[in-house]
Order: structure tokens, then C-alpha cells, then sequence
């Protein structure tokens, strides 16, 4: 009767020991799943940054260029104007002599 109690102490300290064993075998792969999805909200947020990186990049290069283009047909515009008073002074010391 004895060894009876015995062997049932050592049997219910054996599953004991399972289900001890099985928790940490699902805690352990409750941690990595959990840093396998942090990993790749890691990853997800860096393309996205990179993204909004690249957008702004472009966005502040065509700006750029835009602003030059208008400059530069400013700059023609004043040119031009410059041009034709001159152009206009010419004709009427002309006119002046004739």
C-alpha cells in the first residue's frame, strides 16, 4: 500500500513536471511569435518612413525646379522689357533726327 502511494506521488510529480515543462514550451513560443510580428511592424513602419522620405525628396525637387523655371522666366521677362525701352529710345532719337 506504501509503494502504491509512493508511485502515485511520483506519477502526479511526473505530470507536474509536464505541465510545467509544456507551459514554458508555449510561453516560449508565445514570446517569439510575439517578437516576429514586432519585427516585422518594425520593418513595415521603416518602409514607410523610407517612403514619406522619398515623397518629400521628390516633392521638394520639383519645387525646386518649378521655383527655377519661374525665376528664370522672370529674370527673360525683365529681359525682354529692357530690350524693348532701349529698343524705344532708339526709335525716337531716330524719329527725333528725321
Amino acid at each position: 500500500k506504501a509503494r502504491r502511494k509512493e508511485r502515485k506521488k511520483s506519477r502526479k510529480k511526473e505530470k507536474r513536471k509536464e505541465r510545467k515543462k509544456e507551459r514554458k514550451k508555449e510561453k516560449q513560443k508565445e514570446r517569439k511569435t510575439e517578437r516576429k510580428k514586432n519585427r516585422k511592424k518594425e520593418k513595415q513602419k521603416e518602409r514607410k518612413t523610407e517612403r514619406k522620405k522619398k515623397r518629400k525628396k521628390k516633392r521638394q525637387k520639383e519645387e525646386k525646379k518649378e521655383r527655377k523655371k519661374t525665376e528664370r522666366k522672370k529674370k527673360r521677362q525683365k529681359e525682354e522689357k529692357k530690350e524693348r525701352k532701349k529698343n524705344r529710345k532708339k526709335e525716337e532719337k531716330k524719329e527725333e533726327r528725321i
